[in-house]
């Protein structure tokens, strides 16, 4: 399975993160397929950049993100265009 999750970077005690698309086998430092964005939490507000447009086409392939990441982009907007995507498929039926 594809997911949409974190990848740590940054020094000791100083974490930051890309968002990118892996294997939910790979480990969590480990190989990926893309960097979708990235996601700095020590900011005050946090700083979250993603690439919409691919992280819709990753949504839409069947990419399930992880519960932060799917908080993420939440945040960003990209799930509320990803579930309004989807409802008109459900009129149709």
């Amino acid at each position: 399975m594809v997911k949409i999750r974190l990848r740590r970077t940054g020094a000791k005690m100083k974490p930051s993160y890309r968002v990118v698309v892996t294997d939910s086998h790979a480990p969590r430092d480990g190989a990926f397929i893309e960097i979708l964005g990235h996601f700095n939490p020590r900011t005050n507000p946090e700083t979250v950049v993603i690439n919409e447009e691919r992280a819709l086409s990753w949504l839409k392939q069947g990419a399930q993100p992880t519960v932060t990441a799917g908080r993420l982009l939440t945040k960003a907007g990209i799930m509320d265009k990803f579930k309004a995507s989807k409802e008109p498929d459900k009129e149709k039926a």
